[in-house]
């Protein structure tokens, strides 16, 4: 066991766990924030994806002593009254059907246009290649993407 101290959507954590311990677990079962899912456990499906310093990463397999002082936003740190722009548009594109998915699938989309205020549909497509939605919403997706850049951009 170490201890961690770790920045979590913008709150002070200190952990006493194990330094193996993959990051998803330390979010859901120590700091108690459960938006974000365990799914396949081997980083492949993006279920788990968190932010860390902005870009996504895979946290079913991120072992917490690789955090660093990095800060961490998971989907319940996007927006705390849960109107950031891709928060809306996958509300207006009505994008989810079991919304297992919704909480990485909305993360890649906030940072792809943090960076990227207007990105092309290859660069959504780009952007998502590697998150899995097993209910194939990917069209709604990318329609969502394409409209939280548009309310970005009014």
């Amino acid at each position: 066991m170490a201890e961690f101290k770790l920045n979590i959507n913008e709150k002070d954590y200190t952990f006493d766990v194990d330094p193996d311990m993959p990051l998803l677990w330390v979010i859901r079962d120590f700091a108690g924030l459960t938006g974000t899912k365990f799914s396949c456990g081997i980083a492949q499906c993006g279920a788990c994806t968190v932010l860390l310093e902005g870009k996504p990463v895979r946290s079913c397999t991120l072992p917490v002593r690789a955090v660093g002082k990095h800060s961490i936003i998971t989907i319940e740190g996007l927006s705390e009254s849960y109107n950031h722009p891709v928060q809306q548009a996958w509300v207006e594109e009505q994008v989810p059907q079991c919304g297992y998915c919704q909480s990485g699938q909305i993360l890649v989309g906030a940072s792809l246009l943090e960076n990227n205020s207007s990105p092309s549909e290859k660069e959504i497509q780009d952007a998502y290649v590697n998150m899995i939605c097993r209910c194939g919403t990917y069209p709604r997706i990318k329609k969502a993407v394409l409209r939280a850049a548009q309310i970005i951009n009014s």
